[in-house]
Formats: C-alpha cells, sequence, structure tokens
C-alpha cells in the first residue's frame, strides 16, 4: 500500500428540499385546506477516525465528497425524505485543515466523529403557513442551501517512540531487529522513503509502537533532500531514538547535523526525550568503538548506548530503557489532566 500522509478534498453537504404547494382534494369534502409536505434536510458529511488505517491513499484519486439534496415535500402532507450523509474515514491521527492550513480538528481517538458540513434544512410546505387570514396560503419555502468547503487532510502517525538519524544510520534494520515490520533494507541512502511503523512486544502487558522516520540531511529544514516533511509523525511520540552510524569517522559532527535539523523544524521535537545510540557496533573493533562512543558523549552530554541493530545486540535493553520513559511520560501526562485529590462534583 502506497503511503500518503496530505490531502486536499472538497466536500459539500446536501441542500433540503423544497416544501409542496398542494391542497386537499377529495369527493365529498369541501374546504379541503392545504396539504403540502415539508421537505426534506439535507444529508451531513462527517469525518471519522477509524483503526487498521495508516495512509490516505484512498483520497489521492477520490477527492470531492457530495452528501444527498433532501427530496422535495409532496401533497397529503407527506415529507420528503432526508438526503443520505457522506461519512470520509481517516486513519487516528489525521488533522483536518482550513484552506489557509489552520487547523480545525484533530481526529486522535479512534471513534471519534466531527462535522465537516452540516445540511441544509427543509422548507416548510403551505400547511405551516394556513391561519385564520390566509386559510389558502399559496406559497411554501425552499430548502436551504448546503455548505461547501475545501479543507486539507494531514496523517501524523500514532506512535510512542521515534527513531531518528542521518540516511543509512541503520533504523530500518534497528526497526525489524525490534518488531515485527519488514522495511526496505539496502546499502544506499533513502531506502527508506516513507515513515514505517512496528509494534515492539517486550512482554505480555510491555508493547508500543515504534517508528521509522526517513533520514535527514544536513539543510532539511531549508528544503535538502526530503526536507522535514515527514517530522511531523514524530510530533506525537513521547521519545526519541537518535542513531548514529558507528562506522563513520565524525560521529559528532553526525549527531549535531540531525540535531540542528530537529531544533530547526521546532514543534517541540527538540525538548523530547531522546536516547543517544551508537549503531553498528559489530562492524567495529572494540578500540574504535569505544573511540567513538567517548567523542560521541562528549559532544552530546549524555550517556551513549551500545547497539546493533543488524547483530540484534543491545537491542532488547534500549527498547526496554524507551519503553520505561514511555510510561513515565504518560503517568504525567494523566496527572495533569486528573482532577485534585480533594476535588467532588
Amino acid at each position: 500500500m502506497k503511503f500518503l500522509d496530505q490531502v486536499k478534498v472538497y466536500v459539500k453537504s446536501g441542500s433540503g428540499g423544497g416544501g409542496a404547494v398542494s391542497f386537499r382534494r377529495e369527493k365529498y369534502i369541501e374546504y379541503g385546506g392545504p396539504d403540502g409536505g415539508d421537505g426534506g434536510r439535507g444529508g451531513d458529511v462527517w469525518i471519522e477516525a477509524v483503526e487498521g488505517l495508516n495512509t490516505l491513499i484512498d483520497y489521492r484519486y477520490a477527492q470531492h465528497f457530495r452528501a444527498e439534496t433532501g427530496v422535495h415535500g409532496m401533497g397529503r402532507n407527506r415529507h420528503g425524505h432526508n438526503g443520505a450523509d457522506v461519512v470520509l474515514k481517516v486513519p487516528v491521527g489525521t488533522e483536518v485543515l482550513d484552506e489557509d492550513k489552520e487547523l480545525i480538528v484533530d481526529m486522535d481517538t479512534a471513534g471519534q466523529r466531527y462535522l465537516l458540513a452540516r445540511g441544509g434544512n427543509g422548507g416548510f410546505g403551505n400547511t405551516h403557513f394556513k391561519g385564520p387570514v390566509n386559510q389558502a396560503p399559496r406559497h411554501a419555502n425552499p430548502g436551504l442551501e448546503g455548505e461547501e468547503k475545501a479543507i486539507w487532510l494531514r496523517l501524523k502517525l500514532i506512535a510512542d517512540v521515534g527513531l531518528v538519524g542521518l540516511p543509512n544510520a541503520g533504523k530500518s534494520t534497528f526497526l525489524a531487529a525490534a518488531s515485527a515490520a519488514r522495511p526496505k533494507i539496502a546499502a544506499y541512502p533513502f531506502t527508506t522513503l516513507t515513515p514505517n511503523l512496528g509494534m515492539v512486544d517486550l512482554s505480555e502487558g510491555e508493547r508500543f509502537v515504534l517508528a521509522d522516520i526517513p533520514g535527514l540531511i544536513e539543510g532539511a529544514s531549508e528544503g535538502a533532500g526530503i526536507g522535514t516533511r515527514f517530522l511531523g509523525h514524530v510530533e506525537r511520540t513521547a521519545v526519541l531514538i537518535h542513531l548514529v552510524d558507528g562506522t563513520q569517522e565524525n560521529v559528532a559532527e553526525a549527531w549535531r547535523t540531525v540535531r540542528h535539523e530537529l531544533e530547526a523544524y521546532g514543534e517541540g521535537l527538540e525538548d523530547k526525550d531522546e536516547i543517544l545510540a551508537l549503531n553498528k557496533i559489530d562492524a567495529l573493533d572494540a578500540e574504535t568503538r569505544d573511540a567513538r562512543a567517548a567523542e560521541l558523549s562528549e559532544a552530546a552530554g549524555v550517556k551513549v548506548r551500545l547497539v546493533s541493530g543488524a547483530a540484534k545486540l543491545g537491542v532488547t535493553e534500549l527498547l526496554r530503557e524507551a519503553y520505561a520513559l514511555v510510561q513515565q511520560r504518560k503517568a504525567e501526562a494523566a496527572a495533569e489532566v486528573a482532577p485534585p485529590e480533594d476535588w467532588a462534583p
């Protein structure tokens, strides 16, 4: 399945049906009076977040969505039926924005629904206008027009931990070693062109979602390479795992490059918990490994973990550390929204 994380769509709710102008005509019934029914209401346009989707590819070729128009009212006080609604189903984590890219709603919960465009009300039939002064009204209301708008859908994947690093840092190999995901792996830069998700199962009840984000290069925040387009997918993560290729000469500069791009992108990425790891240690001798780990630790000012996705060295330990941080951040977030202990409704 192809990955698509941003698309523009057009939605229009249904217009209401017009009310009817009709008079009761039956044999032996004098002064039948008005009996025009009301028009049906136009259909609404809804958006709903559903599980099981991780791309917006369904909206690549179908970009116009119109709800059904309400049926006009009829004689004998018959109400026109309401127009059918249209529901746009999107992955959890989809943001809905207006044409100016201002946020309308964040669909971050499975089952969440939001009304994008309300259908127009049906018009009143002439029955509504009868009275002692006007006992035979010959007019009815037309239905109201539906709403029409263009919106942007932007997907930000829901993941607990994000993998960042330069191209060929070994992120896809690490993801494959940590989960059942099978991303493309090859010995050339930009093997990964779209984000990949994997479910990490440490033990029963200990699991989290890991996202592999395509590699950043120097100048990505200014559009170089594939830019920072996919960094939006790590905005929702609690923890970042920053992998540095241990086989390159200047590991400190590799770390600085990615950190600079994270800070340039903003949106709080630079403040997230970061676990720094020297990857591909299976390809290094002990002396080189220790020297490069020390260099990286001195530059970053933090402890450096030693891992190898290909040989699965240190992977489980690193994942457990990430899981502990994820749980800690979730507990802190829950505490912020919980009412105080002495609170009473």
